[in-house]
């Protein structure tokens, strides 16, 4: 059994962090509080064409496999053809490869995972780019820049 004393000074740590919960939720800002939304806001919502809600960008991220640069994408349109372009920053083509971007478990919208035969190990520094093209769409991913070993005999 507790000694009366520690008895007492539980019940103070309790009594004194639900009084500082209790003033922080008097304190709060009431512009936090959203209204829940009315009839004419859900009606509103779903008024909208599918075609005309704005999709969100494809984007591309690399990761090394198999001592390769590989790339993977999302947000790109499901079932659709997508081009993967690797170059220098100086515009020459180091790979390019059409791929079909499928349903995603982990990305969101069309994704695809394709290997390059471009080595993953290099020095520090990014001295090229990788893009994705979704053909369905006309739309280019913004560049992601990557490194490019170059052999120089």
């Amino acid at each position: 059994m507790p000694s009366p004393s520690t008895s007492r000074r539980s019940h103070r740590i309790t009594a004194g962090v639900a009084g500082a919960a209790l003033v922080g939720l008097a304190m709060a800002p009431p512009a936090l509080a959203r209204p829940a939304p009315t009839a004419a806001d859900t009606a509103a919502a779903t008024a909208v064409p599918a075609h005309q809600l704005k999709a969100s960008q494809p984007y591309l991220f690399s990761y090394g496999y198999n001592n390769h640069l590989s790339l993977g994408g999302g947000n790109f349109t499901v079932g659709g053809r997508v081009y993967v372009l690797v170059k220098l920053n100086s515009g020459a083509k180091h790979f390019g490869k059409w791929v079909v971007a499928r349903p995603g478990q982990h990305n969101p919208g069309g994704t695809f995972h394709v290997e390059t035969n471009i080595p993953y190990s290099c020095p520090p520094g990014k001295n090229g780019y990788a893009r994705g093209y979704d053909d369905a769409t006309g739309t280019w991913s913004p560049k992601l820049p990557v490194s490019i070993c170059v052999r120089f005999d």
